[in-house]
């Protein structure tokens, strides 16, 4: 696991921006971006209600998008910013992108690949690893998530 820098909290700050706007439109408020040489590439939120598809979490539409726009299915020079630890199948996806690192903001007991339930990200039987770097920004990421369930439950 590596540390955050300044751009790290930069990054995640619009990855926050993007998670506002899925949870305003009835999402769970998830975003997230992918950088290379320190310019966006891509940005997404989660979008699983609005696209009736479970694979419309904003980690697999932002690997989507960045492949399209590079032309290429590698994205080993990219680095992604999302607001929570992704899921196993997200995991999987920036493993099958050769993604060069992933920052993300709050842990995700229940759900999360990079960490807290599994390691997806250095499993060595696996043919590539990337780099981690999570907790940026955790609290208000933590607190946009806790609020939008709150929410939900008290309708």
């Amino acid at each position: 696991m590596t540390q955050s820098n300044e751009n790290d909290v930069l990054w995640m700050k619009k990855a926050l921006q993007l998670a506002i706007k899925a949870g305003s439109q009835g999402e769970v408020p998830v975003g997230a971006l992918i950088v290379r040489e320190n310019q966006i590439i891509t940005s997404a939120r989660n979008r699983r209600e609005e696209l009736k598809s479970p694979l419309g979490h904003a980690e697999m539409l932002a690997l989507h998008g960045a492949s399209k726009k590079l032309g290429a299915w590698r994205l080993s020079d990219c680095t992604m910013y999302v607001t929570l630890e992704p899921c196993l199948m997200c995991a999987g996806g920036l493993w099958q992108s050769r993604i060069g690192r992933v920052v993300f903001g709050a842990h995700d007991p229940k759900g999360g690949a990079l960490g807290s339930l599994y390691q997806v990200h250095s499993d060595e039987r696996l043919n590539h690893r990337y780099e981690i770097t999570s907790g940026v920004l955790a609290e208000e990421c933590a607190k946009l998530l806790k609020d939008f369930f709150r929410e939900r439950r008290s309708k």
